[in-house]
């Protein structure tokens, strides 16, 4: 069967594709979720939070007393108290007059006297009102992503819902022949773990009637494609991107994903990424990550800068992915621009050699994406 399309002779630079991809894109709109659905989602504004505690609670078990009164008192020496103590729990509201929590056995009760054995100093035992959270500040910084302890920080306050930004992407798989779909899979867990919405269709069918139904199918931000990229006569995602909006570029001078494309349809931005896991991967991380950062107002990520245990050796004129793996304080590289699931189980990071440069020398400092936390 002759293919129905051909790559450019002339591949585009990642950076020109990534440019043309996120041009007049707008971060998306605050919404407010529920705590556990907000949870690795990317932080909108906030309100200030309240103080917390609203008053001075216990520490811990024991009795609440004024620390005057108990001025003198040791085992030596007991002290008989003015007023009866009262007994109070850990997180318990502390009651009107007392300052200082003291523990069980700091009291005498055998006798018709309560007598004290220890001193103390007001605020021992107590947690003063406000000293958790202040009630000025906020409590996530706008941009950053919402993790578990941002979580505990929100109950303590009271909060039942946080602002974020959580764009929607809708994830188009074109069946392969095999039937599997660990590449959509793949890039759909990804999403939710960088915060999307995410919503997942399966084509009807590799023609380019059936791929262009599944991509009009709902609203979103950002539509991917998984497989269908290529040359082959049954590699239909383009001429269907172009039925229904713009190619933008096809053909991307990055290995692995060389076949990837991007596009729009009408203000949606298209990615369309190739069927195998390693290229897709390529396409998610240079691509995909970048739109869903701009479209949820993601502050910059942060790369982990090591020197290569040994050297890396790329060609000149196209983007490589490498995976590498942290050994001793030194980024050892695994694999470049051929990606293996054995290379992608081991790696700790990964980074691009730009397509100018034809590779780097060992000991030299790279910059490196974290996969693990």
């Amino acid at each position: 069967m002759i293919p129905t399309q051909r790559l450019p002779v002339s591949l585009t630079p990642l950076d020109a594709a990534l440019a043309a991809l996120r041009h007049g894109l707008e971060p998306v709109a605050p919404v407010a979720l529920p705590l556990a659905e907000a949870l690795g989602c990317v932080a909108a504004d906030m309100p200030p939070l309240q103080a917390h505690p609203l008053r001075d609670t216990a520490v811990s078990d024991g009795w609440a007393l004024r620390a005057r009164d108990l001025v003198g008192a040791s085992s030596y020496s007991p002290l008989p108290l003015p007023t009866p103590p009262v007994w109070v729990e850990a997180g318990e509201a502390m009651p009107a007059g007392c300052d200082c929590v003291i523990d069980a056995d700091l009291l005498d009760q055998t006798g018709p006297i309560v007598q004290a054995l220890a001193e103390a100093i007001p605020g021992q035992g107590v947690r003063r009102a406000g000293s958790e959270i202040t009630g000025a500040g906020v409590l996530i910084a706008p941009g950053r992503r919402i993790r578990p302890l941002d979580l505990l920080i929100a109950r303590a306050a009271g909060l039942a819902e946080l602002n974020v930004r959580r764009p929607r992407l809708r994830v188009v798989n074109i069946p392969a022949a095999s039937g599997e779909a660990v590449t959509a899979q793949l890039i759909a867990e990804s999403a939710r773990a960088a915060g999307a919405d995410v919503v997942c269709i399966e084509a009807a069918a590799r023609d380019a009637t059936s791929v262009a139904a599944a991509a009009d199918a709902g609203a979103c931000d950002l539509l991917i494609t998984t497989g269908g990229t290529g040359v082959g006569g049954s590699d239909a995602v383009i001429a269907a991107l172009g039925r229904r909006g713009e190619v933008i570029v096809h053909g991307i001078a990055v290995q692995p994903g060389r076949t990837a494309a991007v596009g729009r349809i009408g203000t949606i931005p298209v990615i369309a990424l190739p069927g195998a896991p390693d290229q897709a991967l390529a396409g998610w991380w240079t691509l995909a990550l970048p739109v869903l950062d701009a479209l949820s107002w993601r502050g910059p990520r942060r790369a982990v800068t090591l020197p290569l245990a040994r050297k890396i050796a790329s060609t000149v004129g196209i983007a490589e992915l490498a995976l590498v793996e942290e050994i001793e304080g030194r980024w050892l590289p695994l694999a470049v621009g051929d990606l293996s699931l054995d290379a992608i189980a081991r790696a700790d990071a990964w980074l691009v050699v730009p397509g100018g440069a034809e590779g780097f020398a060992a000991g030299t400092p790279v910059d490196a994406y974290m996969l693990r936390d």
